[in-house]
């Protein structure tokens, strides 16, 4: 949340990671020692958290502030123009990342006869939670159609699928609530970059599955506290994982360690962690962006009691433009 160096958090981040001391000649994870190392990625927690503290500044500072504020404003404009770009590119671009990982299997028939019930399995579940559950939640809150709202969405989805990052769909994902679901830029701007990188239940819901996936594959019995305990410990570990491609495999060792379990087996899932990455990711932007829905409607009235409407502000751009 707090970077040292801001630069240095929009190209890497800090990872805490379990080091085998040097002098030790036992194996047992018990006794390894806490290192943090600095990896390749970006820490959107941090940028987040320094973004909000300059922005009550700005407001703060009120005429003095208006330089500074006027920049970020037109740099947030032209980021938005080329993610316009982006998304009439991006069919074909995801057209040729799918086809790459197809044509990198050896046997697409072998991979899904060895791995078809784990991997129907978390389709399933993901299923279930993507498009019933946070639906359900949705339509409960706002009394308003969750399936519109996520068809406005086919962009942001498409892209979630071939890129399996929620960092790289962000920019798209925001376009896609204020075009097409009207939802507040401020809203938008604050609450997906925090989803992006906490709020992966796809991520989670993988990682437990998998966990008992593997237990199953190593004849390893789970009692009811252990799969308690695994649900627990995907749900943190998922809140830690990159939203990168399959940044999950890192942090599921933490939940294959909850139930002693080798960090090793992690590889008897990797033949279809490509594709399954791709599919949690999808639910992550779709639990983020109904996340956002949810937040703008609770947050309705105190929006359009507040002064300089984001909205507002630029619809009335856009007709002093059009004007011109």
């Amino acid at each position: 949340m707090f970077p040292p160096n801001l630069v240095e958090a929009c190209i890497s981040q800090h990872r805490t990671e379990m080091q085998k001391p040097e002098n030790s000649t036992t194996d047992n994870i018990d006794y390894w020692e806490p290192v943090q190392k600095s990896v390749s990625g970006t820490n959107i927690m941090g940028l987040v958290v320094f973004a909000t503290v300059l922005g009550i500044t700005l407001g703060k500072m009120e005429e003095q502030g208006k330089p500074l504020l006027m920049f970020f404003e037109s740099l947030s404009s032209a980021m938005m123009l080329i993610t316009h770009w982006v998304i009439w590119l991006s069919p074909v671009g995801v057209l040729f990342l799918v086809a790459a990982k197809i044509t990198e299997m050896q046997s697409l028939d072998e991979v899904v006869a060895q791995l078809g019930m784990y991997f129907l399995t978390v389709l399933i579940g993901l299923f279930i939670h993507g498009f019933i559950v946070l639906p359900l939640l949705y339509f409960i809150i706002t009394k308003r159609n969750p399936y519109v709202y996520i068809s406005n969405l086919a962009q942001a989805l498409v892209t979630a699928f071939g890129t399996s990052s929620s960092s790289a769909t962000l920019p798209i994902a925001i376009n896609c609530l204020e075009e097409g679901n009207n939802v507040d830029p401020r809203i938008t701007r604050f609450v997906l970059p925090i989803g992006a990188t906490i709020n992966m239940d796809g991520t989670a819901l993988y990682e437990a599955v998998a966990a008992i996936f593997i237990a199953q594959v190593r004849q390893v019995s789970l009692s009811f506290g252990q799969l308690v305990a695994v649900s627990i410990t995907a749900t943190a570990a998922s809140i830690g994982a990159a939203g990168i491609p399959q940044a999950g495999l890192v942090t599921m060792v933490m939940v294959l360690d909850t139930v002693r379990l080798p960090a090793d087996d992690v590889f008897l899932v990797i033949a279809v962690d490509w594709l399954l990455d791709r599919c949690r990711t999808t639910v992550n932007v779709v639990g983020d962006s109904l996340g956002a829905g949810i937040v703008n409607y609770l947050s309705r009235n105190e929006l359009a009691s507040l002064p300089h409407n984001a909205q507002a502000q630029n619809g009335a751009d856009h007709h002093t433009t059009t004007s011109i």
